[in-house]
């Protein structure tokens, strides 16, 4: 007896310690996997506000005046869209495809994991996912992309406590705008935008259904790329909806039967072709503006993008055809709104090739496209334009400056010195009105580069750039108000906060509308009858004036409509000179070809200056007959004094 009770407790205490070592051992099991699966989980965000700008890479987008996207660098982002700014049928389309029983679940849906893990079993492959909106979103956002036991384990506690810090409203939006798309566009808006051109609050049944097959597969499902498979993708998600409540049986066959139609992509990937020179003016026009490195940007400009193409389109073509035969390498052209908003600009001939903005960042020679600014100051100074200057040889303290072809015209007025480009009588003018005065003027109309006081900037010797070339040129077509040139109209990071807007401040008064005006009466003169003439619009009133530096290295073109004022520099990037290229050829011709592009849906309208008065024939022969004779009787007078 004694002997069986011995064994009996022999018995209980190695089955009690062998059952405890069991429980130790299940122990130690537990919390070795509750370690392995959770040790370096992440902690659930708090708010929604902390998941709206996570895992976001560098992005800046791009838009043109009418806030439609022209380039983007990086991936595509778009300004967050509201849950109630979007029709119903928009996020039902999302929920009937990806989680239906989104409401009823608290992150996790067990009930989907165990019937997706049955047709997956079933099946013998993985066909169906268990993953909800919310593990969708932990994945995308807080974990990484790997496809492992840990990882899924980590989705599913990180939901739940997503679920418990967030509202669904709140869980649905972060889903919706941050989904990845296709196309690197990330989010509804984005993707609306890029396969429809539109924005997501403006998508028909159709067009959302598209939107929500995509998440499955967005590279293959593209709808660019693969649109048959998109759309037999898209008719599951709206048999989904149907068979949710959520759409009727018409309303789905009306979709099926009127499939959504994807846009040609508007936008260049890479920035480049007519967009590269304005992306990178974008980019330094906003670190100067915000004085701050913000990596997630929608940049909204001021450009034209039809406009924009015309000035690209027309610099390749005419270079294409000419420049090799005139040795003529590169051109630039600037237009400015009358508000001095810049609504096109080519910055050289191919962006690929160069990425330098000959527009913007070229400092060169302006020649005589610098006379209206020396002769604005001699109108300001008592001047007027039928002041009448002799045209003959000068000495200025050593400086002998020539006309062009070497020829004198005697007695001549201001305004045919203008339209003739006499560089005698523009130096004597600097010289009389002063050239600080000179400096001071160009300054005044908006040039922002250094200015010399030196004679020889009566002649265009000083560096300039051709958007304040074109900027001062806009004083005379504006009545002699100032507008200073911009490009950019709001920058916003892709959630909508604003970073800047652009304020106007209004026109300033830098030259007196009369003197103005009298200038931009001799500026017409100068297409009409001068060295402008191959600038002529048929049936247009415009104004203008030609350039040409020493030894053809630069010849311009700046002038204006009552629309529009533009510029045009043609040269080489070596400064070699070009084959007799002055700004009456090349150039006059490019801003001719443009400036006809650029009107032509335009009314023709007067320029606010009144158009100078044309000369008969009789007239023309007659002052040219006593500018002959004064010429004759200057040499006799000078005979005389030789003899004495």
């Amino acid at each position: 007896m004694m002997e069986r009770d011995r064994r009996e407790r022999r018995n209980r205490i190695i089955f009690g310690s062998g059952a405890g070592g069991l429980l130790l051992l299940a122990l130690i099991a537990v919390v070795t996997g509750w370690y392995w699966a959770f040790h370096d989980i992440p902690p659930a965000p708090q708010s929604a506000a902390e998941l709206w700008s996570v895992r976001r890479e560098p992005s800046v987008t791009l838009l043109d005046r009418e806030g439609h996207v022209l380039a983007v660098r990086g991936p595509l982002y778009a300004r967050a869209v509201a849950l109630d700014a979007l029709p119903d049928y928009v996020p039902q389309a999302f929920l009937a495809i990806e989680d239906q029983r989104f409401y009823e679940h608290s992150g996790v849906d067990m009930r989907g994991l165990v019937r997706a893990s049955w047709r997956n079993l079933a099946a013998g492959e993985l066909v169906q996912g268990g993953s909800t909106i919310t593990m969708q979103l932990v994945k995308n956002l807080i974990l990484s992309p790997d496809r492992h036991l840990r990882r899924k384990l980590q989705e599913m506690r990180l939901a739940l406590a997503l679920e418990n810090n967030l509202t669904k409203t709140e869980i649905l939006e972060l889903y919706l705008n941050r989904i990845y798309l296709g196309a690197r566009a990330y989010g509804i808006e984005a993707a609306a935008r890029r396969y429809f051109d539109k924005s997501a609050t403006e998508l028909t049944l159709a067009e959302a259904a598209l939107l929500a097959a995509l998440p499955k597969a967005p590279s293959r499902l593209d709808p660019t790329q693969n649109l048959e498979a998109a759309r037999a993708r898209a008719a599951q998600v709206l048999a989904a909806m149907e068979a949710a409540g959520y759409i009727s049986a018409e309303a789905a066959a009306e979709a099926l039967a009127n499939p959504a139609e994807p846009v040609a992509d508007t936008s260049d990937p890479n920035a480049t072709s007519n967009w590269g020179h304005a992306f990178d003016y974008a980019m330094v026009e906003t670190e100067r503006l915000l004085d701050a490195d913000v990596p997630d940007l929608v940049i909204q400009t001021t450009l034209d993008p039809q406009l924009t193409r015309a000035a690209q389109e027309t610099v390749t073509r005419v270079l294409d055809e000419q420049g090799a035969a005139l040795n003529a390498g590169e051109a630039a052209i600037m237009l400015l709104a009358p508000d001095g908003a810049i609504r096109a600009f080519a910055g050289g001939r191919d962006y690929e090739a160069s990425q330098f903005n000959r527009a913007i960042q070229a400092q060169r020679q302006p020649g005589s496209a610098f006379k209206p600014i020396v002769f604005a100051a001699a109108l300001e100074a008592g001047y007027d334009p039928s002041s009448a200057v002799w045209d003959e040889p000068v000495d200025l303290e050593g400086w002998t400056p020539e006309n062009f072809g070497g020829n004198y015209r005697g007695l001549v007025t201001l305004q045919d010195a203008l339209k003739r480009s006499i560089n005698t009588v523009a130096a004597q003018v600097a010289n009389e009105v002063g050239i600080n005065r000179i400096v001071e003027m160009g300054h005044r109309l908006g040039i922002r580069s250094n200015l010399p006081e030196l004679p020889a900037i009566a002649l265009g010797a000083a560096e300039v750039n051709l958007l304040e070339l074109t900027a001062a040129y806009s004083v005379f077509n504006n009545d002699g108000a100032y507008r200073e040139p911009y490009f950019i109209t709001s920058i916003t990071n892709s959630r909508g906060d604003s970073l800047y807007e652009h304020d106007e401040i209004g026109a300033q008064r830098v030259l007196n509308a009369t003197q103005a005006q009298a200038m931009s009466t001799m500026l017409q003169d100068v297409i009409l009858t001068g060295t402008g003439r191959r600038a002529a619009l048929p049936g247009r009133a415009a104004a203008g004036k030609t350039g040409t530096s020493q030894s053809f290295r630069d010849a311009w073109f700046v002038g204006y409509t009552a629309d529009f004022t533009a510029g045009v520099w043609v040269g080489n990037d070596d400064d070699s000179p070009m084959q007799d290229v002055t700004g009456g050829g090349l150039p006059a011709e490019i801003w001719r070809s443009f400036m006809q592009s650029a009107h032509q849906n335009l009314p023709p309208r007067n320029l606010s200056a009144p158009a100078p008065r044309t000369r008969s024939e009789r007239e023309e022969r007659l002052a040219a007959f006593y500018s002959d004779l004064s010429s004759a009787f200057e040499s006799v007078l000078e005979v005389s004094d030789s003899e004495r």
